[in-house]
């Protein structure tokens, strides 16, 4: 059976330094050729997202939720994520996210929003079933010069929480 990673952005702008942090992370997160990425870049789908209902959304939707591990990343705007976000995550029921394991990532220009994924953004994610492993990453967009080595430690902290996790999993009764 196939890993499944999705990476959705919530960015307005294509192919945005957003984008390029939550890649970087799932590199650093997972080893090389054990998991397909499924990329989502929301701004593709502009208005698509307001009409309901929408069939290419309802795909995209229905791919995430059948990932074992999604990153939501976003830029902080007006101190939590983008609308294209939250206009995404609405068009899921309760629950319905259950099953995933989701990483809240938020970027920004300095450290003043670095709570934004753990406040704003988990909670969302977690009302909707996912599974959060931890607290959520933010990356200041002005240490892109920087960016392998600060995501390679938000990796490591994440699968250090996945593995701590992975040990309580095998010693959860069945259900």
């Amino acid at each position: 059976m196939t890993f499944r990673v999705s990476i959705v952005i919530g960015n307005p702008k294509p192919r945005s330094r957003t984008r390029t942090v939550a890649e970087h992370l799932v590199r650093h997160l997972f080893a090389d050729g054990d998991y397909e990425t499924h990329v989502v870049d929301l701004v593709d789908y502009g208005a698509d997202l307001l009409t309901w209902p929408n069939e290419k959304v309802y795909v995209v939707n229905a791919k995430v939720a059948n990932s074992d591990v999604a990153v939501f990343a976003s830029p902080t705007y007006k101190a939590t994520y983008t609308g294209l976000l939250k206009a995404f995550l609405d068009r899921y029921p309760a629950d319905g996210l259950a099953g995933v394991t989701a990483i809240p990532v938020m970027t920004g220009a300095g450290l003043a929003h670095a709570l934004g994924p753990t406040v704003n953004l988990a909670p969302l994610l977690a009302e909707l079933g996912a599974l959060i492993p931890g607290r959520g990453m933010y990356f200041d967009i002005q240490r892109m010069d920087r960016i392998d080595e600060l995501v390679a430690a938000e990796a490591k902290r994440f699968s250090a929480n996945l593995s701590r996790l992975g040990h309580v999993a095998r010693h959860v009764a069945a259900p």
